[in-house]
């Protein structure tokens, strides 16, 4: 089968790709992304056809929508990862490639006839839950109205909502993922995330004690197992929600003891945001506060919808895939992504 990866070089996508590269079902792969490697690339972007369009371009979208289409015509499968997370204090960057993208994707699907999209839909998408009760794929899918992130990812699924009702033809999965994290993905995170005023070599256990804000817990999985599940959404042909997670719940103690030395203490969470919002408009903090109103207050998913239809079994827990990202971040490490141009 002939699969088109739309935003293949990023860290979902590289595990993607490193997951289909010699498997015998998918036949041939597409990657789209804004800029196409420059040169021979290395494994695991040697072996796809590379092709550059820009979901969240400037202007009407029907320019957009044609060249989409032209792309994806003749596909078994299309699985949208396209997203951007910064610039964080450019709101309508975001939406345009995050939202308006998803909506061109959909109408270029629809018009090439594709039969089946898969996307990367999020837990940030949920509404909030607060306890350790796990909560399946029907949770409300009301998001978190401060975090940008979040009501851009609940946006996404009404717009899959409409498809599915408007065009019945068209099959389409969305996967929920907690956290994602793997070794390669260090630097990118680190950017993203910490910024460049956060050396990414202190958390390899020299803080002198960790702050963690209290109750605060996480989910993760790790970005090969996630691969996986997108693969099997992908040859099965799935449709519907599916939360996709690691074992276990990381809390502070297991963050402790790889940054730390195991030691930590619990902080209220009203310090913390307010020291988060100053930083993020003082641009010395990458992402803004409800980043972190997102993660207190995500929900812990159930998998088990993933694990019977999907035959999810990842080999990560969310620990161990934090601990990876964690070594990533101290030694700078970058996905194999190769140098890119646009075309």
């Amino acid at each position: 089968m002939r699969v088109v990866v739309l935003g293949a070089s990023g860290n979902v996508g590289t595990a993607l790709l490193r997951r289909l590269r010699d498997d015998g079902t998918v036949t041939s792969v597409a990657g789209v992304v804004r800029r196409v490697p420059q040169g021979p690339p290395p494994a695991p972007y040697d072996t796809v056809e590379w092709s550059a369009a820009d979901v969240g371009a400037r202007g009407p979208d029907g320019p957009v929508v044609r060249r989409l289409a032209a792309l994806v015509a003749g596909a078994d499968a299309v699985v949208n990862l396209a997203w951007l997370i910064q610039p964080s204090h450019d709101r309508d960057a975001l939406r345009r490639v995050n939202v308006d993208g998803m909506r061109r994707v959909l109408a270029a699907v629809v018009e090439a006839q594709v039969p089946h999209l898969v996307v990367a839909s999020s837990v940030g998408a949920y509404s909030p839950s607060y306890g350790d009760e796990p909560r399946d794929e029907g949770w409300d899918t009301g998001g978190v109205r401060s975090s940008d992130y979040s009501v851009d990812k609940v946006a996404v699924e009404r717009l899959l909502d409409e498809a599915e009702l408007r065009h019945p033809a068209l099959t389409i999965a969305r996967l929920r993922p907690a956290l994602v994290f793997q070794h390669a993905a260090g630097h990118e995170i680190q950017r993203y995330f910490l910024g460049p005023f956060v050396p990414g070599r202190l958390l390899g256990n020299r803080l002198p004690l960790l702050p963690w804000p209290a109750g605060f817990r996480l989910q993760a999985v790790h970005a090969d197992d996630l691969a996986d599940a997108f693969r099997e959404a992908v040859v099965r042909q799935a449709a519907g929600p599916f939360n996709v997670a690691g074992p276990g719940v990381v809390r502070a103690a297991d963050v402790a003891d790889v940054v730390s030395r195991g030691r930590w203490r619990e902080v209220p969470h009203g310090p913390v945001r307010a020291a988060m919002t100053a930083g993020w408009h003082a641009r010395v903090v990458p992402v803004g506060p409800g980043w972190f109103d997102m993660g207190a207050s995500a929900p812990v998913m159930d998998t088990s919808r993933a694990e019977r239809e999907l035959g999810f079994r990842p080999r990560y827990s969310g620990v161990q895939a934090m601990r990876e990202l964690v070594a990533g971040i101290v030694r700078g490490a970058g996905t194999a992504s190769p140098p890119m141009r646009p075309r």
